[in-house]
């Protein structure tokens, strides 16, 4: 199955598919909102921003699996990426990325190896996987990677439709 078919929900709780996003380069991350990495969105926003009209989008995935650190509802979750960081990515709902209940999302993006060659469970909040256009996964930025890292700009622009 690629990445674009897989069943996802939105925030808002709305179906959705990263199909939506076809022929976008993609930076999936999962999001916490009280975490210590949590002020990475300012980046994400700032990527956002910066490549959207190049064919770009960032997708935040909130995850309650580290520590708890997500434990809002989705209207708090909004409501915070909104007023605190004037997210305008799009944002899904509250998903498993390890363990028995992993969504079949991150079942795919975890098979992915980083730069040191490790693939496997999602170390902690704000993992970042590049997808393609193609709908292809193929880079993996662990937790403590800022957004604006020199070497995730620079996969972003070598990926980006012409």
């Amino acid at each position: 199955m690629s990445l674009y078919e897989i069943p996802l929900r939105t925030l808002a709780g709305e179906p959705t598919t990263l199909g939506e996003h076809r022929g976008k380069v993609l930076l999936v991350v999962n999001v916490a909102s009280k975490c210590g990495l949590t002020p990475q969105y300012e980046g994400l926003e700032r990527l956002q921003k910066k490549y959207a009209d190049r064919g770009f989008t960032v997708v935040g995935v909130p995850c309650n699996q580290f520590m708890g650190q997500e434990p809002g509802t989705a209207e708090e979750i909004g409501a915070f990426c909104s007023a605190t960081y004037g997210v305008t990515f799009p944002m899904l709902e509250k998903t498993d990325v390890n363990g028995d209940g992993r969504h079949p999302l991150y079942a795919e993006l975890t098979e992915l190896a980083d730069a040191e060659g490790q693939a496997g469970d999602v170390q902690w909040n704000f993992e970042k996987f590049l997808v393609a256009a193609d709908g292809a996964p193929v880079a993996r930025f662990r937790p403590r990677t800022e957004p604006e890292a020199a070497e995730v700009v620079a996969a972003i622009e070598e990926r980006l439709p012409a």
